[in-house]
Order: structure tokens, then sequence, then C-alpha cells
């Protein structure tokens, strides 16, 4: 009698859950009855499975909790990055997107079930402490994480601003094992910088797509031209998780005046969205340079590839994440969301880029920077004709003089960063190349 009791309020639980989702999602009434059937069935025999283990396991089971799991594990088996948010995760989603959270600050995934790191959010303490994009994460605090979803990761790494958390990290190329012990903080979703490189050349660092990414880029663009006449810009997408698809498309569109941006496609017609750009009078016609990495997903890669298939600009780095599929997050009744992947994307000129990610037109692998030291000082620059004794000087005195207008941490901060000093080589020469198609005079130093 109980187990029939239990199936029934199963059955009636799974109608409820399936009924309360808004279109375009399916209702059962869409799923034919043989499906129906098919379901029926299987709940039947799941709901059985869990009578038993209620009466007989070894252990009194708590069946809110186990049946969680089977919910999480029924996702885990379509894809990483459909997933279950129980009420707590779900306001933690809420918060990620619209303020801020304390923890150490990465964007994470299940790969091949080990729990690997998308990307460090820069500035933040995981970023500090030299976590990258691939690492693999293979215990927190000591607790293996094999068997753990991204949420479960994630809840062991958040906690208290002060705290500490230590995780042990596997990097290709290491033998063993390395543990870093971060102190939590509180993890700010200020999504952009920016900069002038040097007067005309401005640097735009997106480091995720939130609610006011969007705003906040126009703002600093805004800033930046007001302080000097733009000439060149590169945006900073390496190292970007993504986040939301709305500001993506707004980022992109602020460069584009016509034409798509991207498209989604899904199983149902309502799935299937278009996103074409606007032209609204605000000029940004000048050379673009856009940077990724390994550590750039989803949201960016979909401002990389319009700017790449519409050839605005010129995507320098090295190949990216490849997350080519959109989530949708449905509100469940009990407080709860169901994060479900509901489309694929495209690029405008049709390209899927799930497991493939964007290929740079200028591949720069990034290059560890080992600072000079008084033991090993970084070695001299060739010698030229003013280095020699008794050098006749120019006969043009001063005139010809090339004037530095990079600042000393500016230059300090190029030969750490090889991917940006080639972004801004790159830069330079499309501005170059620009005067000279316009026939305009024009000297970069």
């Amino acid at each position: 009698m109980r187990r029939i009791s239990l199936v029934k309020t199963l059955l009636a639980l799974c109608a409820f859950i399936v009924l309360t989702i808004a279109p375009p999602y399916p209702s059962f009434g869409e799923v034919d009855q043989k499906q129906q059937e098919d379901t029926y069935r299987n709940l039947e025999v799941f709901a059985s499975i869990l009578s038993m283990l209620q009466e007989n396991y070894v252990e009194e089971i708590k069946a809110r909790e186990v049946i969680d799991g089977a919910i999480n594990g029924l996702l885990l088996s379509l894809d990483p990055h459909s997933a279950y948010l129980d009420p707590e995760n779900y306001q933690e989603f809420q918060n990620d997107t619209q303020g801020s959270f304390t923890g150490i600050g990465i964007e994470i995934i299940m790969r091949d079930g080990i729990i690997t790191v998308i990307s460090p959010i820069e500035g933040t303490p995981a970023d500090e402490a030299g976590i990258k994009a691939q690492d693999k994460i293979i215990k927190i605090n000591g607790e293996q994480t094999k068997g753990k979803t991204p949420l479960d990761a994630v809840k062991l790494l958040r906690g208290p601003k002060g705290s500490e958390v230590t995780i042990s990290i596997f990097r290709d190329g290491w033998q063993d094992l390395k543990d870093f012990t971060l102190v939590r903080d509180v993890i700010p979703l200020q999504s952009v910088k920016s900069s002038f490189i040097k007067p005309g050349f401005a640097y735009l660092r997106v480091s995720n797509f939130q609610r006011n990414t969007t705003r906040e880029f126009k703002d600093h663009l805004e800033k930046l031209r007001q302080e000097n006449a733009l000439r060149g810009l590169i945006i900073d997408l390496r190292n970007n998780p993504g986040g939301l698809l709305n500001q993506a498309v707004s980022v992109a569109d602020i460069f584009l005046d016509e034409g798509l941006i991207v498209y989604t496609r899904g199983r149902k017609q309502e799935q299937d969205l278009t996103f074409e750009a606007k032209k609204d009078g605000n000029t940004t016609d000048f050379p673009l340079v856009v940077l990724v990495n390994e550590g750039s997903a989803s949201a960016s890669e979909i401002v990389a590839g319009a700017i790449q298939d519409h050839q605005r600009g010129v995507i320098v780095g090295t190949k990216t994440f490849g997350k080519g599929s959109v989530q949708t997050i449905i509100p469940l009744s009990n407080g709860a969301g169901l994060r479900m992947t509901t489309a694929h994307y495209y690029t405008p000129n049709g390209r899927s880029i799930q497991a493939t990610g964007i290929v740079p037109d200028i591949t720069v692998e990034a290059l560890e920077y080992t600072p000079a030291t008084d033991e090993k000082p970084r070695e001299s620059r060739s010698i030229r004709e003013e280095d020699l004794n008794n050098h006749f000087s120019n006969q043009n005195g001063d005139k010809q003089k090339i004037v530095n207008e990079l600042s000393e941490a500016m230059q300090e901060r190029l030969q750490a960063d090889n991917q940006l000093q080639a972004g801004f080589d790159i830069l330079k020469s499309l501005v170059l190349y620009a005067s000279y198609r316009d026939g305009s005079s024009l000297k970069i130093e």
C-alpha cells in the first residue's frame, strides 16, 4: 500500500513540475501517448526502487536528498551544462549575474568526469594564486571531487569572507598534485575595466557578461573618447567564461552596423532566435583587435565570432574554449531552478563552435614571464651606431628625436604580457595601414 501511494505521489509530482513550465517548454499534453506511457512505466520502476531503499537499506535514507541526487544524475547524463539548482544554488546564481558573491573567483565545469576550471576571474584570489584555465580540481579541503557535480564543488569553494579553502590541482605537464590555499573574498561583478596603452590606443577588459556589462562597456568607451580621440581599440576577452547571451549580443552590436550577430537553433521553433545588429548613429569605425584564449567561453565566443565573421577586427591569441550551447534558467515552484540546454548557437557565417572553439586570425601562445632580478638581469639590447664611441650625431639634431609615449608601468605590463604586446603591435599596424589607404600622414612610435 505504501509503495502504491509513493508511486502516485511521484507521478503527480512529476506531472505538476512539467505542467508548470511555461511555453515553449513541452507539457505532457505535447508528448505522444507512447512516450507518456513509457515515462510513467519508468517512473514506477524508480519509485519502487526508492521504496525498497527506504524499507531495507542498511541505514535510513532521506528521500528528498536521494531524489535531488537522481535529478542531478539525470541532467548530468545529458550534458555538462544542464543542472538542477536547489533554492540555495538558484539564489546564488541570481547573485552571480546581478551583484557579487564570496568565494575564490573561478568558473568551473565537469569535463570527462573531473571538475575543471574554465577560467579564473581577473583580480580574484584564484587569479592571483595562479590558477589557470584547464586546471583540474581533484580535491577541495582534502575531499575528493570525483562523483561531485560542479554545483557541489561551488558549495565547497564558497564561504565567509576571510576563511580559507585548499584546492588540490593537477595541470597538464605536472607529475603530482599541487595544493593551493586561498583566502575567500568578495568577488565583485564589475565586469569592465579600461585604460590607454598610449594616447589614442585604448584597452578594454571584459571579465564576464552580466546584467550591466553593456552599460559599463559603453560608459568606459565614452570616457575614453572624452579623454583622447580613439585611433584603435583592444578588447580583452581572455579568461572570460561568458554569461548572459543578450549582453554578448549588445556588446557586439556596438561595433556592427548591420547583419547577423548570432542565431540559435533548438528542437522547437520557439527556440530558434536570430539577433541582428542595429545602426544607432554612433561611429566606432576605428581598427579593432580582440584578445582570446582557452578560457574565453560562451558569450565571449559569440562576440569574437561575430567580429571575426564580419571582418570587423582581428582575433588574436589562442583557440577558445568551445561552448556552443545556450542554457535557459527555469524557476520552479519550490524556489529551485532548472538550468536546461535549449539550443545551439551559430556565428553569422553559420559556424558552430561547439567543442572546436574560435580559431584566432593570428595565433599567439602565452609565454611565461620571468621578471629580471639582480642575480639574473635581463639581456641587454643589441648594439647600434648610437652605442659606439665617437659616433656621429644626427645632422637634424633633436628634430627627429623619438618620444616614447608609453608609461613605465605600461612598458612593464607589455613586457610581462606577450599576447597584449602582440595585440598592440597588430593594432598599430592596422592604424598605420588605414592611414596609408586614406592618404593621411600618420606616424606611430
